[in-house]
């Protein structure tokens, strides 16, 4: 674990290269996106649908959306958060998300 953390504070994309276990484990996940929003790519499916993780990864960063689950990409509060964090996450919202005046402006 803390060899995960290690690696992940130290580049981007070494999540990608844990074990699957690790990237099945919430606690794992929810510490490594709070560092690094991008690593949200390399999480377990069902962690990329965690209203949670999902939270915690557009604040560190917006354009995480990208790879959340579709459901999450509807979701008004994390969207926002997202678009607050970094404008151009915009792009990848769910459609009815776009047409919404508080997330545009």
């Amino acid at each position: 674990r803390e060899i995960v953390l290690e690696a992940v504070g130290q580049t981007e994309h070494a999540f990608q290269y844990a074990h699957k276990a690790l990237r099945q484990d919430r606690k794992i996940v929810r510490e490594v996106v709070r560092q690094d929003g991008h690593a949200l790519q390399y999480a377990d499916n069902a962690l990329r649908q965690d209203r949670e993780i999902v939270l915690e990864a557009v604040r560190q960063d917006g354009r995480a959306l990208e790879f959340a689950a579709e459901a999450t990409q509807r979701d008004r509060e994390i969207v926002l958060e997202a678009v607050r964090q970094n404008g151009w996450a915009l792009m990848y919202a769910a459609e009815e998300m776009k047409q919404g005046r508080e997330i545009v402006l």
